[in-house]
């Protein structure tokens, strides 16, 4: 086991470092999926109309393709992308994409679809009486989202949410193959290295097994704490 200590004689260094990395990814990660699919789920209330269309092809097209690929083409071509973009306004800068930015928004982009249909799906399940009783009770429309129907539809959304954030965890292991020094690649090198696969594969998939106990902890705690209202609304 001397092999997981840390300093010169162990690669205990190089798997921390590598957790903290894979941790930081799916942060932001999960963080860029949770806004764009909070305001695609907004946007997108009423099934008809020009963003009602332009949702259902966005969900088709990266509810279809692997989040590898997505992650590939933004590495490979992002840079490509962002500097035609940036060359018709008339600005020439040299865009580079690295490893951790085309992990964060490959899987942002991916699971932004799936959020964005849970969080809509929790809206529209939110009692039409409560719509009706801010608006009698003159709230603004700020007032009305934030106090009376985002409460309610966070509860009716978490599980989901806590679903979607161990997926997000587990696919930034995605990341190593376009060169990221996340844990499973620190795992991988040290194995090579070593001649110690079984070991080094093991300690990375002990790191997920405590981030998916410590998940369902949290959620735990959030559930309790998002139903106080409703708890209280029975009793």
């Amino acid at each position: 086991m001397h092999l997981l200590s840390f300093g010169d004689q162990g690669y205990g260094d190089e798997l921390f470092y590598g957790a903290l990395l894979t941790m930081s990814l799916a942060v932001v990660g999960y963080l860029t999926s949770l806004i764009c699919g909070v305001l695609i789920a907004v946007a997108t209330l009423r099934p008809f109309g020009v963003r009602w269309t332009l949702w259902r092809l966005y969900a088709s097209c990266f509810m279809s393709v692997p989040a590898l690929l997505v992650i590939f083409l933004i590495y490979f071509g992002g840079a490509e992308m962002v500097s035609a973009a940036l060359r018709l306004m008339g600005v020439s800068v040299r865009v580079q994409v690295t490893p951790f930015a085309a992990g964060a928004v490959g899987l942002g982009v991916v699971y932004s679809a799936y959020l964005a249909e849970g969080v809509r799906a929790a809206i529209l399940n939110v009692p039409r009486g409560q719509f009706e009783a801010a608006q009698a009770l003159q709230l603004s429309r700020l007032q009305m989202w934030s106090l009376v129907i985002a409460p309610q539809a966070t509860r009716l959304a978490l599980p989901g949410l806590v679903n979607l954030w161990i997926v997000v965890l587990k696919d930034t292991a995605l990341i190593s193959l376009v060169g990221l020094k996340d844990i499973i690649a620190q795992a991988k090198m040290a194995a090579g290295v070593t001649k110690e696969p079984f070991l080094f594969y093991i300690a990375a998939a002990l790191f997920f097994v405590f981030m998916n106990g410590l998940t369902l902890h949290v959620s735990g705690w959030l559930d309790r704490h998002v139903a106080r209202g409703m708890q209280a609304a029975r009793s």
